[in-house]
């Protein structure tokens, strides 16, 4: 059995909202038993193992990455999904501060760099990486949920440093996704596009959870179905991947 070690953020690991447990005022996370790693894994016959972790960046990646070399070196294949957090901002600071600039977790160059490290690493370590594109956000539905415990003259603030829409999140975190595909390009890397699944259907905000960032549900067996179909359409004499589909 082929094997794939999986490295990324909260979009990875399954983290969606647990409706039971959440409020008016409070947002509780839960892990999708069936997220699309492991939805993969079943449909695919493969062994998988995530390692995805809520917030992670390029830099918390590293740190989780040199935990688990030998397994990288075991394994035929490493998944690797992030940006979603890199291109992300302190929201509070900006609240407070709206006249001011302000830089997001990792800035475009420094996600790059650090992103092709992670990328020379398992190539180094013997195994084959493959990219995932980002999944859409719902930038209304993610300002109000980062801004949910803000009042009325921060809430205004941060609108004021968007620039009074909130399609800026959107250009920004798109910006972020669209240098993705740049990487893969540039390093030969094979890199799955699932945020044209998304943008397929006639609503993609349909498969998001309130939050406007997490997939839900539906949103990972979309994810699923877009990474199953995109492996089969690989001829295994010209790809790395040597299993039969």
């Amino acid at each position: 059995m082929k094997s794939i070690i999986a490295f990324g953020d909260s979009v990875l690991k399954g983290v969606i909202i647990d409706k039971e447990r959440s409020g008016d005022d409070s947002v509780r996370y839960t892990c999708l038993e069936d997220n699309f790693t492991n939805l993969c894994g079943k449909r695919l016959g493969l062994d998988v193992h995530n390692y995805g972790r809520f917030g992670s960046t390029v830099d918390t990646g590293e740190k989780i990455m040199k935990r688990h070399l030998d397994d990288i070196s075991k394994a035929d294949f490493t998944l690797l999904e992030y940006g979603g957090n890199d291109c992300d901002h302190n929201w509070d600071e900006i609240a407070a501060a709206p006249n001011e600039a302000h830089k997001p977790k990792n800035d475009l160059r420094t996600f790059s760099l650090k992103y092709k490290e992670l990328i020379d690493e398992v190539c180094r370590l013997g195994s084959s990486p493959i990219m995932l594109s980002l999944t859409p956000l719902d930038p209304e539905r993610y300002f109000n949920h980062f801004t949910c415990s803000m009042d009325k003259r921060q809430k205004n603030a941060v609108m004021e440093w968007l620039g009074g829409t909130y399609e800026t999140i959107s250009s920004w975190h798109e910006m972020y996704n669209l240098q993705v595909f740049k990487l893969a390009i540039a390093l030969k890397v094979p890199i799955i596009d699932i945020t044209s699944a998304f943008f397929s259907k006639k609503d993609y905000r349909d498969y998001l959870c309130e939050d406007g960032i997490h997939p839900n549900e539906n949103g990972h067996r979309l994810i699923a179905d877009a990474i199953c179909d995109h492996l089969k359409t690989i001829k295994p004499a010209r790809s790395l991947f040597s299993f039969s589909l």
